[in-house]
């Protein structure tokens, strides 16, 4: 699509006159889109979203106002990661679902179907399977991978440095870490390791992992328990520390679902 024409046709907004808009595409008023960003056909772009350089789009997209894809990331002078790295453009797969007040950082990838619900932040380095669902307020933390088809639910914490494989289920509030130290001593910066949920494990609402954890393969932590040792495969852990309760039962087992 002429960008040029574009912009006469829907008014305020801006286009960059090198960005790519395929066939079939509607704008919301006061969108910025930016150079080389390339979008793909029959996408939704809503009002006030800000889409940065160099971006990629697929087709079938739907961004929700005031949302933001690409953002670079802040650095404290404080923080721990010193890298000027350059970070490759955010790629948003076919068919994606993007949420109002959504910032989703340079640098991330969204494969095909994932919906990102309101308010949601997926930071830099983020890689996100396809079909997962990230919920309202959740937030996913940098140098971390998502697996496909994945349930992270209302104001889950994905910290820094971790792992979650396919067909994991995170429920609201729980938190995850990845500092041992809690931000004293010099000695922290050795250690820093966030958890490990390994395929089908599932997380009850408000649990507390502590850093470097792994969750074992269908492994299940109960609501409200604080996991402060690893979880076999397989198994229940429930309370504060978690303890062994017993085994999943076998119709609960991922292989007996028929999803795969």
């Amino acid at each position: 699509m002429d960008s040029g024409k574009f912009l006469q046709t829907m008014g305020n907004m801006y286009i960059d006159p090198k960005a790519e808009l395929g066939k079939n595409c509607t704008i919301g008023q006061f969108a910025v889109i930016e150079k080389d960003v390339k979008i793909g056909n029959d996408c939704q772009i809503g009002h006030n979203v800000v889409i940065h350089k160099g971006t990629k789009i697929g087709s079938g997209v739907r961004i929700d106002a005031n949302s933001v894809i690409g953002k670079e990331p802040l650095r404290s002078k404080r923080s721990i990661f010193k890298s000027n790295k350059k970070y490759e453009p955010a790629e948003i797969g076919n068919e994606c679902l993007i949420g109002s007040q959504v910032i989703i950082y340079t640098g991330c990838k969204i494969s095909e179907g994932v919906l990102i619900a309101d308010s949601a932040a997926v930071r830099e380095d983020v890689t996100i399977g396809e079909f997962t669902i990230i919920g309202r307020n959740c937030t996913v933390e940098n140098f971390t991978s998502v697996g496909k088809k994945c349930k992270l639910e209302t104001n889950s914490y994905i910290t820094a440095y971790s792992t979650i494989e396919d067909f994991c289920f995170i429920a609201p509030g729980v938190v995850t870490t990845n500092d041992n130290y809690l931000g004293r001593t010099e000695e922290r910066f050795k250690h820093f390791k966030g958890v490990t949920i390994r395929k089908g494990g599932r997380i009850g609402g408000a649990a507390v992992i502590l850093p470097g954890i792994e969750i074992g393969e269908d492994a299940l932590v109960a609501a409200g328990a604080v996991v402060t040792k690893n979880v076999p495969a397989r198994m229940i852990y429930i309370g504060s520390p978690a303890k062994e309760l017993r085994p999943v039962s076998k119709e609960q087992l991922l292989e007996n679902q028929g999803w795969e």
